[in-house]
């Protein structure tokens, strides 16, 4: 492994393991909610800014702050924005609040670039982009489609939508920006369509190549899997060969180590890294316990409007034993894998999901849902605009 791939894989494990001076500044949250207020003000908190330009090789995004800054506007809104899914449409769906549009994540050590779409194109000019995964991966690409879609005339710009494998096009570039489905990035009985009963899926440990026919030829993959492991503690696993019938159960960090292998090795098997670069999105945290956050009467992530400023923060909803899985795995392979780590600073962000802004069934939340936030509030997928925006700013300064 080279040092760009160990800066890349400490770089990972920072997410999940504190430095001395986090540990020591993790009860300055009061210091850290006056540099927001001075920054929403239009003061700086009154220090110099002298973090260096983004460099991926000597800057972690894990270590920062979120500061709120009114006078930056969002690239795009889900009311001008045609590709966003009603899901992720809380503006359109009644959410009163706008602050959460507003935040900005800051590294400790340095400036992310801003996300430039017409910089981005020129940068996929004859490429293709893939987002593969869950509907996380999901979020993130039509943040992304968002981001540059705006500055197309709609006669060099198309959308072409499936169940399994979707794809914007952006014509005078010749470049496209694709999402493709697959929940374990492994095949299961479950991928089309959907088995909502956890119990009932079955998994095929060792194959991909249902799912690889369609990354194959792609210049850019960003991988994920993450959520649809958390739905129960065991998997159903069988062999591609043995069919159902053969199934058994095994812990659900186990499976999920078996099929990143399997993910591994057809990476490592069949990718060119001078013809194709890999990512890898970490996981995106949930929040469905308003206690981590010391909100003893909330309820999730209903009614929360701001991010939680304690530094270092980490709740319930991401799993470090899960994300040590990854690095574990990722550390042994041949091809190189950029991680692309929004947990740490999504951990914060309480306030940037759907909560009861959402759709149920593909009809909107009634009154009498939304009075019961317990059962309905979405604290998993994020609003657009939101939170995944930062996640492709971090996307983008890696291209």
């Amino acid at each position: 492994m080279d040092d760009s791939e160990s800066v890349i894989l400490r770089v990972w494990r920072q997410c999940f393991f504190l430095t001395e001076e986090e540990k020591r500044s993790s009860s300055e949250e009061g210091d850290d909610v006056r540099v927001a207020a001075a920054a929403a003000a239009g003061g700086d908190g009154g220090g110099v800014d002298d973090r260096f330009d983004f460099d991926p090789n000597e800057c972690s995004v894990t270590h920062g702050k979120w500061v709120f800054n009114a006078s930056i506007k969002p690239l795009y809104s889900d009311k001008t924005c045609p590709y966003i899914d009603r899901q992720f449409s809380c503006v359109q769906n009644g959410r009163p609040d706008s602050d959460y549009r507003h935040w900005e994540w800051q590294p400790d050590d340095c400036v992310l670039p801003r996300f430039n779409p017409k910089i981005a194109l020129e940068k996929l000019r004859g490429k293709r982009l893939m987002f593969v995964g869950d509907s996380l991966q999901r979020n993130q690409w039509e943040s992304f489609v968002c981001m540059v879609e705006s500055i197309l005339p709609d006669e060099h710009k198309s959308l072409r939508r499936d169940r399994s494998h979707s794809v914007f096009t952006a014509k005078n570039y010749n470049a496209t920006i694709e999402v493709y489905w697959a929940p374990f990035l492994v095949e299961s009985n479950s991928d089309v369509p959907i088995i909502t009963d956890p119990k009932k899926r079955v998994l095929k440990v060792d194959s991909v190549a249902k799912h690889a026919q369609y990354w194959t030829g792609v210049d850019i993959l960003i991988f994920n899997t993450y959520i649809w492991w958390m739905s129960a503690p065991k998997m159903r696993w069988a062999s591609f060969k043995n069919g159902e019938e053969g199934s058994q159960e095994l812990d659900s960090p186990i499976a999920y180590r078996l099929a990143l292998e399997t993910w591994a090795n057809w990476v490592d098997s069949t990718i060119d890294p001078n013809k194709t670069r890999v990512f890898f999105t970490t996981m995106s945290p949930t929040h469905a316990r308003s206690q981590d956050w010391n909100h003893t009467d909330g309820n999730k992530c209903f009614n929360e409007t701001k991010p939680v400023m304690k530094r270092g923060y980490w709740g319930s909803g991401s799993d470090k034993g899960m994300m040590s899985v990854v690095a574990t795995v990722v550390e042994k392979m041949k091809a190189p894998v950029t991680f692309i780590n929004i947990t740490q600073l999504s951990e914060h962000r309480i306030d940037g999901h759907p909560s009861v802004y959402n759709e149920l069934g593909s009809k909107l939340l009634t009154d009498e849902q939304r009075a019961d936030p317990m059962r309905y509030t979405d604290c998993i997928h994020w609003c657009l605009p939101g939170v995944p925006d930062t996640w492709n700013q971090i996307l983008f300064a890696h291209l």
